[in-house]
């Protein structure tokens, strides 16, 4: 999975201002495919229509299986969204941000 095919395939649909794509802890899976996105102000957002758009362009794999509207996405001092802020909320008791699933 490639998470700019995903974010570029999020990014054009309506009401989308920003999104960023990353892989959260998940005992089935080890990482579930997670894409947290910002609402352009007015509008509204159906998340089920996104994961639906995913899957027709992207194919079943590369769907998210879990979409969250957030208020902001962190930037790094450049103005790029900081994956890696995002990733350590998910992960906050782990210096590597590797899950390996249930033993």
């Amino acid at each position: 999975m490639y998470p700019r095919e995903i974010e570029d395939v999020i990014a054009t649909c309506t009401g989308v201002s920003t999104v960023a794509v990353i892989g959260i802890p998940d005992d089935k899976w080890g990482e579930a495919v997670t894409a947290l996105i910002t609402v352009r102000p007015g509008e509204q957002v159906d998340l089920d229509e996104i994961e639906k758009t995913v899957r027709e362009l992207k194919g079943p794999h590369q769907a998210p299986k879990k979409i969250q509207d957030v208020p902001d996405l962190p930037k790094t001092p450049p103005g790029k969204i900081d994956k890696k802020a995002l990733r350590r909320h998910y992960w906050p008791d782990q210096q590597r941000q590797i899950h390996r699933g249930r033993a």
